[in-house]
């Protein structure tokens, strides 16, 4: 067991990448807090609310300022919450006369959730930008494959014939849609906070509106009808758009792990004789990546739940629901920048044996073509008559041994061109069309 295995040393970048690790770090927290109370020193000043001069004395103070985390965790053990301990720390550097006008006005969870939109900021660029590479990786595979014919199988069993194409475009398509959430949440996410105790904006008179405007400007954040202090609904949106992507990527790993079990043995992680070894059983290839993949998602659907939770606010600030977030939604972030690494792995690297999916379709004896061969009888009965047909004779390929279309000659005289429904490349339907447009698209 360990405390943290999204950075623990032992675990590498199992499960989160080392540069969104950092991004969510306690040292980018607290630098996010200290640009906030710069930034807010700034906006007062230029509203008139403290002298210009206590503005740049804070500005020049706090440049190269260096907190001291063990002293903030004191603090914030006492607190609930380190921005008074932080402050404390802000006022020493700055020094009189100017320290008094450090935090003016601001409440701690002014502060805190402006540092938090301030790094969600540069994780929404990082995400989507990895989001953009797997759709292009799985582009890449989908066309690729577009004619590669394999099973489909629908409620873990064997079904009619398909291409592998239309699988990987069927992972990609979420993605896309997922890119498109991100942008319309965007604006509803990337907001100022700036209320003061009780999110009126009393400490600033009749200025509070427009020192609040003159922060957003300094922090290029947006401004919202109202300080969301209780407001939570934007940051539940982005937790469940981590819930899609993971989801979706989830379904991905599921997908390969069945696909590369030896009996099936259709794709493996990678060529690399090296990956997924075992400590005892040197046949092995484990499926790590789809694993990962898999319990990342598992993990996010657990943690949205949690996420919803801290929507419950009580009055006009709430400490439980608050610290909530705080131990929900960073793992979350850590967890869908986790799958979306495996996830490129996967697409770049993923091996696909199509002539072992044409051996498995094969295998069948001809029962991936039943309903194939139900709409070629069609033309000449009743359908139900055919289906009927067409079921007992699958039940005698079971029982026999034989392949369906030998067994369907022999039981009915119908003129159907039977080597035409004997080909499954005969039976893709719109399977390739699909494909392509998806990508053109």
């Amino acid at each position: 067991m360990t405390s943290d295995p999204f950075s623990a040393l032992s675990f590498g970048e199992l499960f989160a990448p080392a540069d969104i690790r950092e991004l969510v770090s306690d040292d980018r927290r607290v630098a996010a807090m200290v640009r906030t109370e710069v930034a807010l020193a700034r906006a007062n000043a230029a509203c008139g609310v403290i002298p210009k001069a206590a503005a740049r004395a804070i500005e020049h103070a706090l440049d190269d300022f260096t907190p001291d985390l063990v002293r903030l965790g004191r603090g914030t053990e006492t607190a609930g919450v380190p921005v008074p301990e932080l402050v404390a720390q802000l006022r020493e550097a700055v020094g009189k006369p100017s320290a008094d006008f450090v935090h003016w006005g601001a409440t701690s969870q002014d502060v805190v959730d402006t540092a938090l939109i301030l790094v969600l900021r540069e994780l929404l660029d990082r995400l989507d930008s990895r989001v953009a590479r797997l759709i292009e990786l799985l582009g890449t595979l989908a066309h690729r494959h577009r004619t590669t014919v394999m099973l489909a199988r629908t409620r873990m069993q064997q079904a009619a014939p398909t291409t592998f194409g239309l699988k990987v475009i069927g992972w990609r398509q979420p993605l896309l849609r997922s890119r498109d959430r991100l942008a319309q949440l965007r604006p509803r996410l990337l907001v100022v906070q700036l209320g003061g105790a009780a999110g009126t904006l009393a400490p600033w008179g009749n200025r509070g509106t427009q020192a609040r405007e003159a922060l957003a400007s300094e922090l290029d954040l947006a401004v919202p009808s109202l300080p969301w202090h209780t407001q939570r609904d934007g940051l539940v949106e982005f937790a469940g758009w981590l819930g899609l992507v993971t989801g979706a990527l989830g379904t991905m790993g599921l997908d390969i792990g069945l696909l590369a079990q030896n009996e099936v043995a259709e794709v493996a992680e990678t060529s690399d004789a090296g990956h997924g070894g075992s400590s005892t059983l040197p046949q092995k290839s484990n499926p790590v990546r789809s694993e990962v993949l898999v319990a990342l998602a598992r993990h996010n659907a657990n943690a949205l739940g949690a996420m919803h939770q801290a929507l419950l606010q009580e009055g006009e600030r709430s400490g439980a629901a608050w610290s909530l977030e705080w131990l929900t939604l960073p793992g979350m972030a850590l967890a869908a920048s986790g799958a979306l690494a495996q996830a490129q792995q996967l697409a770049s690297g993923l091996a696909v044996d199509a002539s072992r999916m044409r051996q498995n379709l094969d295998a069948t004896g001809g029962l991936c073509l039943a309903e194939a061969a139900v709409f070629a009888l069609a033309e000449h009965m009743p359908r139900e008559r055919a289906r009927v047909l067409v079921g007992d004779a699958c039940r005698e390929v079971k029982r026999s041994g034989e392949e369906l279309i030998a067994v369907l000659e022999r039981q009915t005289d119908a003129p159907v061109h039977w080597r035409t429904v004997e080909d499954p490349e005969r039976y893709l339907g719109s399977a390739v069309a699909l494909v392509d447009a998806a990508l053109k698209a």
